[in-house]
């Protein structure tokens, strides 16, 4: 049994300080690819799985594949999450289906595009916590509206982003009221906001203090040491990535997006998992398109997967290393869904403010 939740990884990578990537999937290849990558380098692994992603493959579909890479790697520990849960009934079905965590994204209302005020934030995402943790699954926050401090707006992906222009102020997450949140909901991660946003166009330069905010990262996490702190939007879009794509026949502008000293700097300030999406669809589609250009009359779809594949492997083995992620599956031993919820219920999981609180 090596499915695990979110709050026993977490815990396990702050007492060790290291990272955990969380790449998003959508078929069978991409799990293929990331569990060799792991497997090959002995780390624990977070997929994660958007409403998007869901609709596509369908539940059922994405059920059963991952319980068969958890039987084909048993000794990797393996947390399956839902990103950005839109309301309750997305949550509760995706524990439903295997998921051990899921995230409640109650910065943004129902139709995942309007910005929700505070007091529906704390209550939906409350009522998401007591729910999950009655059965012991984990619950991630997100307090603060996800969008670029650059252009003052968010991004779409997978029909999950605020919409319009939103204030500076909305674009980052306040320490004080960090706090209070954590206390008042009970979440086991909080996914701050400090100038990240989905998809490839993050910023039109390399960041600095003034458009990616790792100064509220810092603060956030002296003001909550024991919090586990959450990067969305954090791929890097590197750019030997955005030249292969465009060797082949891609257009991507040219643009920049979290440079990997940034997330490593996080991680030494309690940022534990850190979104990875754009990166590993770049990868991907970059060798679609040197297979579609140097080989045209191919018509296998595996003669465009395998090198696919390939290529995802290998970014997902460098942010496992990079993240110091590598080396840490062996040590952890997989805590089950039963035992984590007496854990809830006896209030040893509880969040505390200058203290542990560790499974």
């Amino acid at each position: 049994m090596a499915r695990i939740t979110l709050r026993q990884l977490l815990d396990h990578a702050a007492e060790r300080g290291y990272g955990v990537p969380a790449f998003n999937i959508n078929n069978m290849e991409q799990g293929l690819a990331i569990m060799e990558a792991a497997a090959a380098v002995d780390a624990p692994v977070i997929i994660q799985a958007s409403r998007g992603a869901r609709a596509y493959a369908h539940d059922i579909m994405l059920s059963k594949m991952i319980d068969a890479l958890e039987e084909m790697y048993p000794h990797i520990p393996l947390c399956l999450h839902q990103d950005h849960g839109n309301e309750e009934s997305t949550c509760a079905t995706a524990i439903k289906h295997g998921f051990t965590s899921v995230m409640m994204d109650g910065s943004l209302k129902a139709d995942a595009s309007t910005p929700a005020d505070y007091d529906y934030n704390v209550a939906i995402t409350r009522r998401v916590v007591d729910m999950a943790h009655w059965i012991g699954a984990s619950v991630e926050g997100e307090l603060g509206v996800l969008g670029s401090l650059e252009h003052g707006g968010g991004e779409q992906e997978d029909g999950h982003g605020v919409e319009g222009e939103v204030s500076h102020d909305q674009l980052l997450t306040d320490p004080d009221q960090a706090v209070d949140f954590v206390q008042a909901t009970g979440v086991d991660a909080l996914a701050i906001a400090m100038g990240t946003s989905h998809g490839a166009y993050k910023f039109s330069r390399k960041p600095d203090g003034e458009i990616l905010a790792m100064k509220v990262v810092e603060e956030i996490h002296r003001r909550l040491p024991n919090t586990h702190l959450v990067m969305h939007g954090s791929s890097s879009v590197p750019q030997h990535l955005q030249d292969a794509f465009n060797a082949f026949g891609g257009e991507m502008p040219q643009t920049f997006g979290v440079p990997v000293e940034e997330i490593v700097r996080g991680i030494g300030h309690g940022v534990r998992k850190v979104n990875i999406d754009t990166d590993c669809r770049l990868a991907m589609t970059a060798a679609f398109r040197k297979v579609a250009t140097q080989t045209k009359s191919e018509f296998d779809p595996r003669k465009f997967l395998k090198p696919a594949m390939d290529a995802l492997r290998a970014l997902c083995r460098e942010r496992f290393e990079q993240f110091g992620t590598a080396g840490n599956a062996t040590d952890i031993k997989v805590i089950p869904l039963s035992e984590m919820a007496k854990r809830y219920r006896s209030g040893a999981l509880d969040p505390g403010v200058g203290r542990a609180a560790a499974a």
